[in-house]
């Protein structure tokens, strides 16, 4: 049976997450150095089907690391 023409999926290479945010989009420029944390969030996300509940550690820690971006604006 032949898949739809206009359905996409990931290429081997490519990690789940990069679907959700390429390390180039600009909304994972904004988050600088926490970038790296929002990925790991997406990608554990992909993992857990979209399962928030399981992926608390990963929200905890960008959100220390929003607030302590935004503390440091501050000052």
């Amino acid at each position: 049976m032949a898949e739809p023409p206009n359905q996409t999926h990931p290429s081997p290479q490519q990690p789940l997450h990069q679907i959700d945010a390429d390390e180039d989009d600009d909304n994972v420029k904004q988050l600088k150095q926490c970038s790296s944390l929002y990925l790991s969030l997406q990608e554990c996300l992909v993992n857990s089907n979209r399962n928030w509940k399981s992926c608390q550690k990963e929200v905890h820690a960008l959100k220390v690391c929003n607030e302590r971006m935004k503390n440091d604006k501050g000052k």
